[in-house]
């Protein structure tokens, strides 16, 4: 018979979000139990964002380096994944250990329980032999699983997901990889990087597929010049694994390799949350919120969950919303009209707000304009790119941005300024540019928009 504890809230799952909200409700005066079955900081710091950026900025290093010879001087490379894996291991992950992370929970008030949460009912949580009744309420922040597509064989071979690749102390000397998204691209081409044989297979017509199409063409252009092979609209037959390698039958052909990684999406963790127990479909894809992060009286869900994005920023900017909400504050309300996204690959890929596709699904007068090369410092540094903006012709307003080229997740943030913001794209025609900048050629693009 289990025991019977009553707190404030409850908050399960302790990605970043869930950790935020966690703190910040101990730190407002609230009794708190936090809740986590895995590592305390959630996938990002571990297996995700932190780990697999630090592969990207070591292949950057690898490719500046080869880029010495006819711009500098000579230069030789020689690839050695070892500080990398030392670096993901004793810097970032602390050896996949979270007890850091667990010791700042408690120092800010916080009691932690380790294990699996589950509803058993309104405001009710079990976690092993305990029970939390929540009088405040809880919040739901259980995170995501890779998803495995149901693919003839895949299941019975020893096939990878983001989690075995950033503990990989040793490399493959080929990898196939089965999905073109930011998961897949990034993996890719940070292993080729290290000498890594890499072919990528996506389903659909291009990588990359919620991005802008000359985004994807820009992508793939640059992993196909780097000696990657990029395969786009197959159709995956079956997958085997025999003799220490890995066989997928696309049909009229084949491809092999040594080993094979998954990244092909991401699941929410509803199977063991009990949600049948508060009247929610554990079958559902999604938790449906309010602009308060409500899901229902006495229950908040932020994160991957809510299926308004799965990235760590997204999870951070709605814990900030629920913690407001559970302290009494006023808004600011959650708001997605400019959410910012980034894939970190060699050329970064940067976008915000809607594509021109979703803005015309929308029913909004389109128009928009390109602006190629990143201007005068695209053409210093040698590098090639490119800025599209989005703008509903009625309200004179940019909708969405996409920066593509180096150091593009740095040169939109003024773009996501002004979609978030509604900047009249008269202001941004009259603004001042620093020359010569990459960012320089947002006001070529601006200038570009017809809005007559």
């Amino acid at each position: 018979m289990s025991a019977s504890t009553e707190v404030d809230v409850v908050v399960i799952g302790l990605g970043p979000g869930g950790e935020y909200v966690a703190t910040n409700l101990a730190k407002g005066g609230l009794d708190v139990v936090a809740v986590e079955s895995r590592l305390v900081g959630g996938e990002c710091p571990y297996y995700g964002c932190v780990p697999s950026k630090m592969m990207l900025s070591a292949a950057a290093s690898l490719d500046e380096g080869r880029r010495v010879r006819g711009r500098a001087g000579t230069a030789e490379v020689h690839p050695d994944w070892t500080p990398v894996a030392d670096r993901i291991r004793d810097e970032a992950t602390d050896d996949w250990d979270d007890t850091v992370a667990v010791k700042r929970l408690e120092d800010a008030g916080v009691t932690f329980a380790r294990g699996a949460g589950r509803l058993v009912g309104d405001r009710q949580v079990e976690v092993g032999d305990t029970t939390y009744v929540a009088r405040r309420g809880v919040v739901l922040n259980p995170g995501t699983d890779p998803v495995v597509p149901p693919i003839e064989g895949l299941a019975d071979t020893p096939y990878w997901t983001n989690r075995d690749v950033v503990q990989l102390r040793e490399l493959p000397g080929s990898l196939l990889v089965i999905g073109g998204g930011a998961i897949g691209v990034e993996l890719s081409q940070a292993l080729h990087a290290f000498g890594v044989d890499v072919t990528i297979l996506e389903l659909a017509p291009r990588l990359l597929p919620p991005e802008e199409p000359e985004s994807a063409a820009a992508l793939e252009k640059a992993l196909t010049a780097a000696g990657i092979r990029v395969l786009t609209g197959v159709s995956i037959e079956s997958v085997a694994y025999a003799d220490g390698g890995f066989t997928i039958d696309l049909g009229d052909v084949s491809v092999t390799g040594d080993k094979l990684l998954v990244a092909t999406g991401r699941k929410p963790k509803f199977a063991e949350l009990g949600l049948d127990t508060v009247g929610l479909d554990p079958e559902a894809r999604s938790l449906e919120t309010d602009e308060r992060m409500r899901v229902k009286d006495g229950l908040w869900a932020i994160g991957d969950v809510t299926g308004k994005g799965a990235f760590t920023h997204m999870s951070m900017y709605q814990a900030a919303v629920a913690v407001r909400d559970l302290l009494d504050e006023d808004g600011p309300w959650a708001d997605y009209r400019a959410v910012p996204r980034v894939t970190f690959t060699h050329p970064e890929v940067a976008s915000v707000g809607l594509s021109e596709a979703q803005a015309k699904e929308q029913g909004i007068d389109v128009r928009t304009a390109v602006d190629e090369g990143l201007g005068t410092r695209g053409w210093i540094v040698q590098q090639d790119g490119f800025i599209k903006v989005v703008a509903d012709r009625e309200r004179g307003v940019l909708v969405g941005a996409t920066v593509v080229g180096p150091s593009a997740g740095e040169i939109f943030s003024m773009l996501v300024t002004a979609v978030h913001a509604e900047v009249p794209v008269a202001t941004l025609r009259t603004m001042h540019y620093a020359y010569p900048t990459m960012h320089r050629a947002v006001e070529s693009a601006v200038n570009g928009l017809d809005l007559a």
